[in-house]
């Protein structure tokens, strides 16, 4: 497990970390074809690693300089640190950076406070890249909340269209029909990229039929999705009244977002105007258990109403007045009790629902559980760091069914062989679709006959193994 490499073989990525994050990212990199060595001190995880991945594994100390020579990192394009401690995190960071000459390092860094101090915007110990898991995950909370919370919300850099999961339940709109039909019926001008089905991921053609709680990865504008959900029975709303579940790094930021434009004054003032926003017309609650915490949210957050209480106990809807809430987000560490306590809101009456999950597989399960939005935080995790390893030339890169497919969003540029190509024309991997373009600040859905051009804004789909080929059709040959 943890022989040295030889010195002719040269590192692309160095991870520490064999965790959920890490595996992901590990894995994801191995499909891409890259050259990646993982380091885990935990023998264990270390030996899960190994019998699951197709990479170097050494179970060691990454603090040991040693380790990290026998690693490879002298030759690495990137340093990737996701232990479970920040501070061990930043100091590896510091210490390949001064010690080696590694172009990118990444850390995850999970204390909320570390962003407030401002350190995400600085080369702070040689840190190129911060990654939050709870800043992470509350952006794709808020994103939800900020568009009523109907679904999770994939929004891309150059282009107005959106990408939303919806499952159909047993709905008749959908049901029983292949995609054209169904389109047709609507009279709407959307596009399903992916069907999730049980554990399989399908690019659908026009003639695919839908069946009974798939989940579709539906493209399209907010004006045409607003109109979809309207066909749904599910109504975009102005959510007054919000409650959000656990207190602790995503709720604060969940908060802290909702409150933001409030947060204008200080001291007794800023009480004043929170005692009053909270008989105003848009409420914000937050329940956490722990009773020092709470203390700390009713300082911090004055204009919320904090609830020392523990969810899952009997009638706590009834004495708070939740049922009667326009949302409920919860945020605990706990995903088991976030879906249950989300679907137990809405058949209270609660319009809408946000649950935090912390695995993939759970997000599918949460949909069809009636769930509005569930969020993953190991894909908003792993998103980002992928994002900036493919700083160069993407402007979005999104994860759907654990990986196992990517949407991606860049440009045609100048020199690419495919501009000046029709859609048809081009020979792509199996299983790839084109899903919007943007010309001109304006996006359309292509068909066979558009033909691409210099500048150009694409957004495709693609199997995980094909997209670094399909990026250097994109761009200029080498």
């Amino acid at each position: 497990m943890d022989e040295p490499i030889l010195q002719s073989v040269v590192v692309t990525f160095v991870i520490v970390g064999a965790g959920a994050v890490g595996l992901e990212v590990a894995r994801q990199l191995i499909e891409e074809k890259r050259d990646v060595v993982l380091i885990e001190r935990d023998v264990a995880k270390a030996r899960y690693a190994s019998n699951n991945l197709d990479c170097m594994v050494i179970n060691d100390e990454s603090s040991n300089l040693e380790t990290l020579r026998k690693a490879g990192v002298k030759k690495a394009e990137y340093f990737i640190s996701l232990t479970e401690s920040d501070e061990m995190n930043m100091i590896l960071c510091g210490l390949v950076a001064r010690e080696f000459n590694v172009p990118y390092r990444i850390a995850r860094i999970r204390n909320i406070d570390y962003s407030a101090a401002g350190i995400l915007d600085k080369n702070f110990l040689g840190i190129d890249c911060i990654v939050n898991p709870a800043v992470e995950a509350g952006r794709s909370i808020v994103r939800a909340i900020e568009h009523g919370a109907v679904s999770d919300i994939m929004f891309f850099q150059r282009s107005t269209v959106q990408m939303r999961n919806l499952s159909v339940g047993d709905s008749d709109l959908f049901v029983g029909r292949s995609l054209a039909d169904a389109r047709s019926r609507l009279g709407l001008t959307f596009l399903v990229a992916v069907i999730v089905r049980g554990n399989e991921a399908i690019i659908p053609a026009g003639d695919t039929v839908i069946q009974p709680f798939d989940n579709l990865y539906i493209l399209a504008d907010e004006q045409e999705f607003d109109l979809l959900l309207q066909a749904m029975g599910k109504f975009k709303l102005r959510l007054n009244k919000i409650v959000v579940v656990g207190g602790g790094s995503v709720g604060q930021f969940v908060l802290d977002s909702v409150l933001r434009d409030r947060k204008v004054l200080s001291g007794r003032l800023q009480s004043l105007l929170g005692s009053l926003l909270r008989r105003g017309k848009r409420n914000i609650s937050v329940i956490d258990q722990d009773y020092r915490r709470c203390k700390d949210l009713s300082q911090r957050f004055p204009e919320a109403l904090v609830i020392n209480g523990d969810i899952s106990a009997e009638h706590i809807f009834e004495e708070e007045g939740l049922a009667d809430a326009d949302a409920i987000v919860c945020t605990t560490g706990n995903q088991e009790l976030n879906i249950v306590t989300s679907v137990y809101a809405k058949t209270l009456g609660v319009k809408r629902a946000v649950a935090l999950v912390s695995k993939n597989s759970y997000v599918h399960i949460a949909s069809n559980l009636g769930i509005d939005a569930p969020v993953s935080m190991q894909n908003s995790m792993v998103g980002s760091i992928l994002k900036f390893i493919r700083h160069g030339n993407i402007d979005s890169v999104h994860n759907i069914s654990g990986g196992d497919l990517e949407v991606v969003e860049m440009p045609v540029q100048a020199a690419s062989r495919l501009a000046g190509k029709m859609v048809r024309e081009i020979k792509f991997p199996p299983e790839t679709l084109i899903l919007a373009l943007t010309r001109d600040a304006e996006t359309v859905i292509p068909e066979g006959t558009n033909t691409l051009s210099a500048g150009d804004n694409v957004i495709f789909i693609a199997r995980k193994e094909s997209t670094s080929r399909i990026e250097r059709m994109f761009g200029a040959p080498a």
